[in-house]
């Protein structure tokens, strides 16, 4: 479990206000014959990114320019001035030298409701990125640029503290930690538009620069809804050999990084993906973990995932930014609509993490409920329900579970449910995490194209 799901007051509220103008569906939808076609016109999720040097050269540079290679991406040429932060973590002030770029204004093809930015870098010591965002209204205002995150990879003494960005908002719309979101849908306000910026900053004086290699933003308009249309299982019976860990027992470890334990679902789900791929931290890095304590490279997860501000491991883009500083691995936040695209990306070799928030009584097997909780789809079975290594075991082998696929894609994509006294909460709309290589293969980038990822 996570503590991620109830520190999202004003997304909550949004899709509590959406609820009054969407109507409920009343009636499960037709089964069909085949998955439905991933080319989806109608799609009311988003996810677009700058990845390429042609992309880069389309933003609007001050002080940054393009990096060549395999992995293009936006380094510091020269700063353009300094700029004094204090870090309100560790109370430490410092002056820090900075470079921007600004990307273009990216025009959503279906107005959305919220927004969720993700980034891929590599910040050296004594380097951090901030990456804001500033979005268009459909009565043509706009919000002012709202900090979705400032982020390092290190937590060093030459280091700022990686932290969400408390209290922003202007009246119409709010952040709550990672996601940008209207205050009340209702009204037919939606964002039509959004820019991305990057500061980079470093010590004055130094060489070292950030690299950016991916900036994106997941934007969405899904649906209020209690249940979701049931979808027609299509590519079954293949299961990834993915590690298996259990958050359970890391219970009381390292209060500093929120105690283990149930608070550490979201960074346990990535490591299991980071090390799908063959990743993993080396034994230097480990060194500072506790030598009695079982699976190190979780703890060392969770305290590079931690948002200081948050004060937990559940922040979604920066669960994505930590599996991005691993050789050769991409990271993204976005939607999914359905068990479908799931089974595409596992067919493809892909492992999916999800969000999702249910009653003990709503998902078979699981035997406990959440208000917020990552695990990992590794598979579906032969008559389409759900393999999942779900994190919330009470030890490593347990951690593989099979959970009904109806059940399952209810949990995860419904924007609206009910908790144990019978109050209406929000759920997560299909949130997931998405790792993959920087050079996937013809299949995995078919699949993640057809996604809307590339």
């Amino acid at each position: 479990m996570s503590s991620s799901a109830p520190r999202r007051t004003v997304l909550a509220a949004a899709l509590a206000a959406a609820a009054a103008a969407t109507p409920l569906p009343t009636a499960a939808a037709p089964h069909h014959a085949t998955p439905p076609n991933p080319t989806r016109t109608t799609n009311p999720v988003d996810y677009h990114a700058w990845t390429t040097p042609t992309d880069w050269h389309r933003g609007t540079a001050h002080g940054t320019r393009v990096a060549a290679g395999y992995r293009p991406g936006i380094r510091i040429a020269r700063p353009v001035g300094t700029t004094d932060y204090h870090d309100p973590h560790t109370g430490k002030s410092a002056t820090w030298e900075y470079a921007t770029w600004t990307g273009p204004v990216h025009r959503l093809p279906v107005p959305a409701t919220e927004a969720v930015a993700s980034w891929n870098a590599h910040t050296p010591p004594g380097t951090w990125i901030a990456v804001e965002l500033r979005a268009t209204y459909s009565d043509g205002g706009r919000t002012p640029w709202y900090v979705m995150g400032r982020w390092t990879a290190g937590d060093g003494d030459a280091d700022i503290r990686r932290t969400s960005v408390d209290d922003q908002k202007d009246g119409r719309s709010a952040v709550s930690t990672d996601t940008l979101a209207l205050n009340d849908p209702a009204t037919g306000l939606r964002f039509t538009a959004y820019q991305l910026r990057l500061t980079l900053l470093r010590r004055p004086g130094s060489t070292q620069t950030p690299t950016v290699w991916r900036l994106g933003a997941m934007a969405s308009d899904v649906p209020a809804r209690f249940e979701v249309p049931p979808s027609t299982p299509g590519l079954v019976g293949h299961e990834l050999r993915v590690p298996r860990y259990s958050q359970e027992i890391h219970k009381g470890q390292y209060p500093e990084y929120d105690n283990g334990g149930e608070a550490w679902c979201s960074p346990t789900s990535s490591e299991m993906i980071i090390e799908h791929w063959g990743r993993r931290p080396t034994r230097k890095q480990l060194a500072w973990v506790d030598p009695t304590y079982a699976d190190p490279q979780v703890c060392h997860a969770a305290r590079y995932t931690f948002d200081y501000q948050y004060k937990g491991c559940g922040n979604w883009p920066f669960n994505a930014a930590y599996a991005a500083t691993y050789r050769d691995l991409q990271a993204v936040v976005t939607r999914l609509s359905s068990l479908n695209d799931v089974e595409r990306l596992v067919h493809a070799g892909i492992p999916v993490i999800t969000s999702q928030s249910f009653l003990k009584s709503e998902l078979d097997g699981a035997g406990y409920g959440t208000a917020g909780h990552l695990m990992t789809v590794i598979g579906l079975t032969s008559t389409g329900d759900v393999i999942a290594n779900d994190p919330a075991a009470p030890n490593d082998p347990a951690v593989r579970r099979v959970y009904q696929r109806h059940q399952f894609e209810t949990i995860w994509l419904r924007t609206k449910r009910k908790d144990a006294t019978g109050q209406v909460k929000s759920g997560s709309g299909g949130v997931c995490y998405l790792y993959f290589p920087a050079n996937p293969t013809p299949t995995q980038h078919r699949v993640l194209r057809e996604l809307g990822i590339r």
